[in-house]
């Protein structure tokens, strides 16, 4: 009888970027982009990361972790690994889960979200990723349905869920100030939110649109 194998796991890379230092996580990383996203942000520092015409390059998590391996003595001495951004990693749970089981536990891995998908991917993702970065453009519905072209209902049900299944210290929520969007005053006031939901880290920092 022959057995249905697995399905194996493919996701479109964007670029792969080493060595970076303290910008992507703690220690030494690689910055792995995904194509792909479920927002439209009006000023998207990655906007190539949902065109229809980016370069990408379909691999599996083996073929991921062989080209990211060269660095493992960084990522061991200084504590890091590999982030994954994008786009939205996160719409690749499961290639996250099968790269964790080749890598081991050692590496640190991080993700960049918007939480913005199905609570199952956050659930499969939270098996592999040591820390979340959440982009939290503003709590207020408005401003970021006006931002992202979405709304933020599922990014905050997902947020609230993820600190009960992981605690806050795996959690840091990126608040922007965003020109001609939002005010200081509308980020204290999701702070303030936020902090009621139980986050406890935050970075705070201001787009520049020129």
């Amino acid at each position: 009888m022959i057995l249905n194998k697995p399905m194996e796991q493919i996701a479109p890379i964007i670029t792969c970027s080493r060595l970076r230092m303290q910008t992507d996580g703690k220690g030494v990383t690689t910055l792995v982009c995904f194509h792909g996203c479920p927002l439209r942000c009006r000023w998207c520092i990655n906007a190539f990361s949902f065109a229809p015409d980016t370069k990408r390059t379909d691999m599996t998590p083996q073929q991921l972790y062989e080209q990211v391996k060269i660095d493992q003595l960084y990522f061991l001495a200084t504590g890091g690994g590999v982030t994954f951004g994008g786009g939205e990693p996160l719409l690749y749970a499961p290639f996250l889960r099968e790269f964790r089981r080749l890598c081991g536990a050692h590496w640190h891995l991080c993700a960049e979200t918007s939480l913005n998908v199905p609570w199952e991917n956050v659930v499969l993702a939270a098996e592999s990723v040591d820390m979340f970065y959440i982009d939290c453009k503003d709590t207020d519905p408005e401003i970021y349905r006006r931002y992202t072209g979405k709304s933020n209902e599922t990014m905050l049900r997902n947020l609230q869920k993820l600190l009960w299944l992981v605690g806050p210290e795996r959690i840091v929520v990126r608040l922007p100030l965003i020109p001609e969007f939002n005010t200081e005053a509308d980020r204290q006031n999701s702070r303030r939110l936020l902090a009621q939901m139980g986050v406890t880290q935050f970075d705070f920092f201001t787009y520049r649109t020129q």
